[in-house]
Order: structure tokens, then C-alpha cells, then sequence
């Protein structure tokens, strides 16, 4: 079976590991700053998810088989107790998993992301970029370039130019699977996390600017993560930890403990 790719920091470190998993079309890399900080005490796993940087491409981009993923990652790495951190995708995949495999958790964190399923919203960037011609572009600014053409929020086309790669025949690619992302995007996307409960303590982190957890979702994390708790980091949205780093460590780094 395929293992899913990571970068491991502070792996000499005592305490509990913690896994850290992106949201769609990012990868571990956006999470590298996080990791050197908090590696500096603990062991960090900032995890590739399937069909994203540098983890295997293929066909099922369903919610169960990543969390079949995340099982045979800690699995290969022989780690016995973990803590696990989702944002976004990551965190639907964390909640699956805790809901259902839950024997192994310590304590989970879950960033702006609710156990519902969630109508499609990433038709607008999955048309730009199936729009882009990437292997025909010879640098990331003529991907920028055309990335401009559909998409206006600087934020989002920066996130996603740090999916540009060189090939080795000097053509330019995504790091993510796009094909298989636009095809099974309801199977991963608009599906909620499957019914279960999780009786370990939970962190809800959202962005105070965000409308990814909204006051109608209470009743329903509660009945899954009864030991839960949700705060909300201010002045950001729903790239959390990127736009307010601070108190989003700090909120993490007090509830890990």
C-alpha cells in the first residue's frame, strides 16, 4: 500500500506526536512554519494527503479511503498515541477518522471545518484551473498571469502558485491531482463525516471572519465531539493559522498542553 508523504520535525522530541493535515490544493509545506515551531518540543508530522504535494496520485478521493490512508501512515511509522490536527479537508479526514478509529487519539484538533456536508464552492477555482495550459507556460508568473484572468482574490492564487512545480523534462505541473480532485470532488467535498461519536478532547478552531462553522452547527458537533470545545481566532478566515499565526499557536499549544 502506498504511505502517504511527510515532513517530520523535532522527531528526537519526547511527548505525544502530533499529525498535521492540509486543506484541498495545499500540501505540508504551507504548514512548515508551524512545524518548525512546535517541533522544537514535540514531534510533528506535517502529512501529504493523498493526490496533493508529494504524496501518490490516484483515482479515489473518498473519505473513507483517506482515512484508510491515515491509518497506514501511523501504522508504517509504529507510533502507538497521537494527537491530530485537521484544517479544512485535513479536518473532515480527522474527524472521520477519530469518529471511527478513534483508539489512538490523545486529543484532536479540528480547524475551520464543521462534521456537515458542505455544497460545492471551489467550482470557480477548479474552472481556472483547468483553464490554465501549465505545461505551455515556462514560469510561475505567466501562471499567475492567467490564474488573474478568473480568479481576483490575491490571497487564493498565491496559495495556489505554491502548487507550481518543475518537471524533469522542464515542463511546469500542479503538485496536486487535479484531474481526480474535479472528478470525485462530491465524493470528498459535499459528503458529510459519517455518523459516530468521539469521546476524546476536541479543539474547534475557527476564523472569526469565516462562515465554515456557523452557530447552527453547535448542536451537531456537540452530539459527535461531546468533550469538544470551539473558540475563534480573530482577524482571520479561513486560512487560520496563515493569517493570524499567532493566536492561532497559542490557542493550539494551550489545548495540546
Amino acid at each position: 500500500m502506498d504511505i502517504l508523504h511527510s515532513r517530520i520535525y523535532g522527531e528526537d522530541k519526547p511527548g505525544t506526536p502530533l499529525l498535521v493535515m492540509h486543506g484541498l490544493f495545499g500540501m505540508s509545506d504551507n504548514w512548515g512554519s508551524f512545524g518548525r515551531e512546535f517541533g522544537e518540543k514535540t514531534p510533528i508530522h506535517l502529512i501529504d494527503l493523498r493526490n496533493h504535494g508529494h504524496s501518490f496520485h490516484a483515482d479515489d478521493m473518498s473519505l473513507s479511503v483517506m482515512v484508510e490512508d491515515l491509518e497506514a501512515y501511523i501504522q508504517h511509522q509504529g507510533l502507538q498515541e497521537v494527537d491530530i490536527l485537521g484544517h479544512s479537508l485535513g479536518g473532515k479526514v480527522a474527524m472521520q477518522y477519530a469518529v471511527s478509529k478513534s483508539t489512538n487519539i490523545r486529543k484532536l484538533i479540528v480547524v475551520d471545518i464543521a462534521p456537515k456536508a458542505y455544497p460545492p464552492h471551489h467550482q470557480k477555482i477548479l474552472e481556472a484551473l483547468a483553464a490554465v495550459k501549465i505545461s505551455e507556460l515556462s514560469n510561475r508568473k505567466e501562471v499567475e498571469e492567467q490564474l488573474r484572468q478568473y480568479l481576483d482574490e490575491v490571497g487564493v492564487i498565491q496559495f495556489l502558485l505554491k502548487n507550481v512545480y518543475i518537471k524533469e523534462d522542464r515542463t511546469l505541473d500542479w503538485r496536486f491531482n487535479l484531474k481526480t480532485l474535479a472528478e470525485k470532488y462530491a465524493d470528498f467535498i459535499t459528503v458529510g463525516v459519517e455518523p459516530g461519536v468521539y469521546e476524546g478532547e476536541t479543539l474547534f478552531i475557527a476564523g472569526e471572519k469565516s462562515k465554515y462553522i456557523l452557530p447552527e452547527d453547535y448542536p451537531m458537533i456537540k452530539e459527535m465531539f461531546p468533550y469538544s470545545s470551539i473558540e475563534k481566532v480573530p482577524n482571520a478566515g479561513h486560512w487560520v493559522q496563515a493569517e493570524n499565526p499567532k493566536a492561532f499557536n497559542a490557542m493550539a499549544a494551550q489545548f495540546l498542553g
